[in-house]
């Protein structure tokens, strides 16, 4: 078992390593980055079936840090086989669908390899029973990130959006670094089993646990989007569609969760962290979710989607009870790694078919699909929370857990949790309704005859819209060049494998106890808040007929679109940091230095007046001596007289 669960974590970062340097050869390429991950998936499963235990694995031995034990373990269990699994399960159809998807990219090769690194470094954070190794998972995933996001890099807009997730992450891992290092130093150990048993040196008051979570949930909130860290996932979309599926399905943003999973036993212990860790991301989910409702491109509705539903996986760390565990969580996890690649990928075969990825220049382009129309709409029916899928089962065992939490004397921070969760099952299930309804429905033209039917366009006759640039930053619908080409097998294969796995996933969440932990009133309280949520948008939208959020005002909905301003308060406290930078440094330069300057400018002063003086000395001298000569001579006269 120790040397699979070393070549879970070693394989993909070979892969990625040879892929680069085999990055100018396609087929080869193609070959190590899809074989690899197969074979990855392989051992990923049988290290999940493998029987129930707690496995501490060495890696590269220990580091000497003096008396900071650093051993550099990983650690295999039941949580991390099946993590592992579906990471590995879902990057191998992301590269099968990669080939495929950007066959006429000449930078394939680089893109596949960076894929590999990726998953490499999700998968270390799974396995890393060791502090570092973490930290060193999580920046590796920052990396290639940008990396992904940049893929277009002769694009500005791609450009921009790489920086921007680049910087707003780092900006968050301060937090996590300081919390991290806060923990080790508490538990005298890196070590994960050590910081989860340790003990405060007295008793009492654990000033060091609460750094050390509050530290970690703040990076956790810049890697999974949580507000205020979260403009930098939507903007991410302008990245090749197969990196926002992973990204966003099962590696990125779903890391924080899986982190926060690890530490539940001591975010149970902490209420400072753990209200933290409520409040966050109950705002998070109903924000994200009113912003998804009104969105004008398909991935960025996606996009907004993935910031409230990995809110709920951590606000049910936050509201669970300690003796329900992290399960709630990672079963959401789980289940969104199935459908958001679902809903990604499908939304990559319709952008290559439509040539846009704007709602408006999709509008009913789903319907003659066959296959993609049914995925679709098994993916969003899963994101909605529609029952038997595996989205139904997971939100509501977030749903159960939350409830179980606020009944069973967590206080406001749990009741918090259960409110905004009913908020966004009723505003998921909208816009999942109004993706499909927009997908699905061909473009009514009204008929200049008052009583004759509309007509309807065909969806191969619906024009591509575009939205051009402008001053303001307005939305941008991208148009990407891939053309009009039918499908491969083997990428449609992987979006119908999807679309099982979104159905029958469920069976996954058997192995965790607590998986799936449904209950009968919040079952039926959450399909009816469903079945509200979309019956209100198909009546709105007059059965589909028209865009509901065309019901909107201009401005309400043109500022939504943009975030509310989310970036322009971001470029605000940029220039105000930038401003108090050059305060900082003109105080430094005209105030501090200004003695120091002062006596340096008073001695070269006296230095420069000295050295003009010796310099007329010789002149002066001699008119002296003259002078001197000339009384000598005369007193030397009359004494002689």
């Amino acid at each position: 078992m120790s040397w699979i669960v070393r070549m879970v974590v070693v394989l993909p970062a070979l892969a990625g390593l040879l892929g680069l340097l085999a990055h100018r050869r396609r087929v080869a390429s193609a070959a190590i980055a899809v074989s690899v991950s197969a074979y990855v998936v392989v051992l990923a499963l049988v290290q999940w079936v493998a029987p129930a235990g707690v496995a501490d694995i060495d890696s590269l031995g220990a580091l000497p840090v003096g008396d900071l034990a650093v051993p550099l373990h990983l650690l295999s269990d039941r949580v991390s086989g099946l993590v592992s699994f579906v990471v590995a399960l879902v990057v191998l159809g992301i590269q099968v669908f990669t080939a495929w998807y950007l066959r006429d990219d000449p930078r394939y090769g680089r893109f596949a390899a960076t894929v590999s690194l990726f998953a490499a470094g999700m998968l270390l954070v799974v396995q890393a029973g060791d502090l570092v190794l973490l930290l060193v998972g999580w920046e590796v995933m920052g990396w290639c990130s940008w990396l992904l996001i940049g893929h277009d890099s002769e694009r500005p807009a791609a450009r921009r959006a790489a920086y921007k997730a680049f910087l707003v992450t780092r900006v968050a891992d301060i937090g996590m670094v300081v919390g991290l290092v806060a923990l080790a130093v508490r538990a005298g150990s890196t070590d994960l089993v050590a910081v989860l048993t340790a003990t405060p040196a007295g008793g009492g008051a654990d000033a060091a646990l609460t750094v050390g979570l509050v530290g970690v949930a703040l990076g956790v909130a810049g890697k999974s989007g949580l507000v205020p860290f979260h403009d930098w996932l939507p903007d991410a979309m302008e990245g090749p569609t197969p990196a926002s599926a992973l990204i966003h399905a099962a590696t990125m943003v779903a890391a924080g969760s899986y982190v926060v999973a690890r530490l539940f036993t001591l975010y149970a212990q902490d209420d400072a962290a753990r209200t933290l860790l409520a409040v966050l991301p109950a705002v998070t989910m109903v924000y994200a979710a009113l912003l998804a409702l009104v969105q004008t491109d398909l991935k960025r509705l996606l996009a907004y989607s993935t910031l409230s539903q990995v809110a709920i996986m951590l606000s049910a760390l936050a509201a669970a009870p300690p003796e329900l565990g992290p399960a709630p969580a990672i079963s959401h996890l789980v289940g969104h790694a199935f459908f958001k690649a679902l809903l990604f990928l499908g939304a990559g075969w319709l952008s290559v078919l439509a040539g846009a990825t704007a709602l408006a220049a999709l509008r009913g382009r789903l319907r003659p699909t066959g296959a993609l129309r049914w995925s679709t709409g098994i993916g969003l029916a899963a994101l909605a929370g529609v029952p038997p899928l595996i989205g139904f089962f997971t939100k509501d065992t977030v749903i159960d857990a939350a409830f179980e939490g606020a009944t069973g004397g967590a206080g406001l921070r749990a009741w918090l949790v259960v409110v905004a969760l009913l908020v966004t099952v009723v505003l998921t299930a909208a816009y999942c309704t109004r993706a499909w309804l927009l997908l699905d429905t061909p473009l009514a033209v009204a008929s200049p005859e008052p009583d004759a039917e509309p007509a309807v366009v065909p969806a191969s006759e619906v024009p591509v819209v575009t939205v051009a640039d402008s001053a303001d930053d307005a939305e941008v619908e991208r148009v990407h060049a891939h053309g009009h080409r039918e499908i491969t097998l083997s990428a449609a294969l992987v979006v119908s494998v999807l679309a099982a796995l979104t159905v029958v996933g469920t069976l996954f969440l058997t192995s965790l106890r607590g998986g799936v932990h449904v209950g009968v009133l919040g079952a039926v309280l959450s399909v009816l808040l469903v079945a509200g949520g979309a019956y209100a948008v198909w009546s709105l939208s007059g059965r589909g007929a028209v865009d509901v959020a065309e019901r909107l005002p201009d401005d309400v909905r043109e500022r939504a679109v943009r975030g509310f301003g989310a970036d322009t308060a971001y470029v605000r406290v940029g220039r105000g940091v930038t401003a108090l930078a050059r305060l900082v440094v003109a105080l430094d330069r005209d105030v501090v230095d200004a003695y120091p300057r002062a006596t340096a400018v008073l001695a070269r002063a006296a230095g420069r007046g000295g050295e003009r003086a010796h310099r007329a000395v010789p002149s002066l001298s001699v008119l002296a001596l003259l002078v001197g000569v000339g009384l000598v001579a005369v007193l030397g006269v009359t004494a002689w007289r």
